[in-house]
């Protein structure tokens, strides 16, 4: 008897599955196995709490860290998208998200604990990088956190410090988006991301992060000027030279919904009170600082923009004044937790005119099509909040999270020197690997999408669109259409 391509296929699909479910059964009984070798083969009662575990400091670092994961998602996607066309906006949001969900992956598998578990190389002790190895066994998310070479400890369970530490790996590429948008082949896109995740941010955090050769040496980095912020503009940069620009009638930005950008940089705003509000790890003195100054430099930075528009350009605008902001969120970062009120307020006015600068006057003459000046916004931005920290770090602050850290104004100069060497350090090692990955990248798969595709925009990428019209007539060039086709 012959039987039908129908009942072939059926069959084919029953034997699979018959075969993953054996695969999974026995895989359940390895893992059972290997946990009970570990706990001595004892099965305890239920047990909802240990003696090591802070309930406050769990539920806040549970807390911060989804207020960052909403940073990302929607906070950046909803900011980027707006900025750009409309008929990229689809693109630009799948680029943030595709970002964010593969990060989580290769952060489980293997990331974490190439940035945070011990040392597996090192250099006359000085950790330069963590383990490979997965965050898979059960026993190891309900253990106390320990991190780094010098094994850290914190009281909060390690399930809590991998998923807080993972947003923040995860924004990082999210951030880098805004330097190659409107031209980046997805495919790339999807090869990039957790290449560069394992290769660029996982070492460097654990250098600044997780207590390695950085930390060792005497740098500091609060929560991510460095590791984040200059990560994602350098990287930014590096990408946008490696990909190439835009067509020249393209290159200027012509963003579709200031609405969008509003509500995406009030996430973000708002957001970072997590950011930084965590990084001590728990519901301290030192968070509550961290969050004040945090908010009071951003606020500064958006008004000292907002002035320099006024000077420079004739008017203040919106989209001006959410950079500042950022710009000022940026900026704190590494030094939230260690600076008094003044040295936020320093900061601020520095984020607010250094970077714009940059952005207006500096960046342009690289002749790198860096969309959305991310390489001015964040890594300008880091760089000048890590180098100020070594300035205003003020003992009284530090003293609740870092004790005897003291910055040149309280008499130490040598920290100034300790926060620059490692900002160019970070720069030189951002870029390099970046080009590279994506050089090799580039020997497989087109960096740049096809120009018939990106003519069209969403609907050729991705076969959907963010906007109906769209979808019936070529969307004309942003600074040509009237009000009703940019709504």
């Amino acid at each position: 008897m012959i039987m039908s391509s129908k009942h072939l296929n059926l069959k084919n699909i029953a034997l699979v599955t018959a075969l993953a479910m054996v695969a999974a059964f026995f895989a359940l009984f390895m893992v059972r196995d290997s946990q009970m070798s570990h706990l001595g083969a004892t099965v305890t009662p239920f047990i909802g709490s240990a003696p090591w575990l802070s309930h406050g400091d769990n539920s806040w670092m549970l807390t911060a860290a989804t207020l960052v994961g909403l940073q990302s998602i929607p906070g950046v996607a909803l900011y980027y998208a707006g900025l750009t066309r409309k008929k990229y906006a689809v693109n630009t949001a799948l680029m943030v998200l595709y970002a964010f969900a593969s990060v989580m992956v290769t952060w489980i598998i293997f990331g974490y604990n190439l940035g945070f578990g011990p040392a597996s190389v090192s250099i006359d002790g000085y950790g330069i990088l963590g383990t490979l190895a997965p965050t898979f066994p059960g026993w190891f998310m309900a253990s106390q956190t320990t991190y780094g070479p010098a094994a850290s400890t914190l009281a909060i369970p390690n399930a809590t410090f991998v998923f807080f530490q993972f947003v923040f790996a995860a924004i990082t590429p999210v951030l880098l988006v805004g330097g190659v948008i409107e031209r980046m082949n997805f495919k790339a896109w999807l090869l990039f991301v957790p290449i560069w995740s394992i290769l660029v941010y996982s070492p460097v955090a654990y250098w600044l992060f997780a207590g390695g050769w950085l930390n060792q040496l005497g740098a500091v980095d609060f929560s991510g000027g460095y590791v984040i912020h200059v990560g994602a503009g350098v990287g930014a940069l590096a990408a946008a030279l490696a990909i190439g620009p835009r067509t020249h009638k393209q290159k200027k930005i012509d963003p579709h919904s200031l609405m969008l950008v509003m509500a995406g940089s009030g996430l973000i705003w708002m957001g970072w009170a997590g950011f930084n509000g965590g990084d001590p790890g728990g519901s301290t003195i030192d968070a509550s600082i961290a969050v004040l100054n945090t908010n009071f430099t951003a606020a500064v930075s958006a008004v000292a923009w907002m002035l320099m528009d006024y000077k420079f350009l004739g008017k203040p605008t919106l989209i001006g004044a959410t950079s500042g902001a950022i710009t000022g969120l940026v900026a704190i970062t590494p030094a939230a937790g260690y600076v008094n009120g003044i040295g936020a307020m320093c900061i601020g006015l520095a984020s607010g005119i250094i970077p714009w600068i940059f952005l207006y006057k500096v960046e342009p003459l690289f002749k790198i099509d860096d969309s959305l000046g991310v390489f001015s916004t964040h890594a300008v931005a880091g760089l000048v909040g890590g180098i100020l920290t070594g300035v205003f770090a003020d003992p009284n602050v530090t003293q609740y999270i870092d004790p005897g850290l003291t910055g040149a104004l309280y008499g130490n100069l040598s920290l100034l020197g300790i926060q620059a060497g490692a900002g160019l350090f970070v720069v030189a090692y951002d870029f390099i690997v970046t080009y590279s990955i994506l050089r090799l990248i580039g020997l497989v798969v087109p960096l740049q999408e096809h120009q018939t595709k990106l003519k069209k925009g969403d609907m050729e990428i991705h076969g959907e669109v963010a906007y109906s019209d769209i979808m019936y007539a070529e969307l004309p060039e942003a600074g040509n259409a009237g009000p009703a086709e940019q709504g």
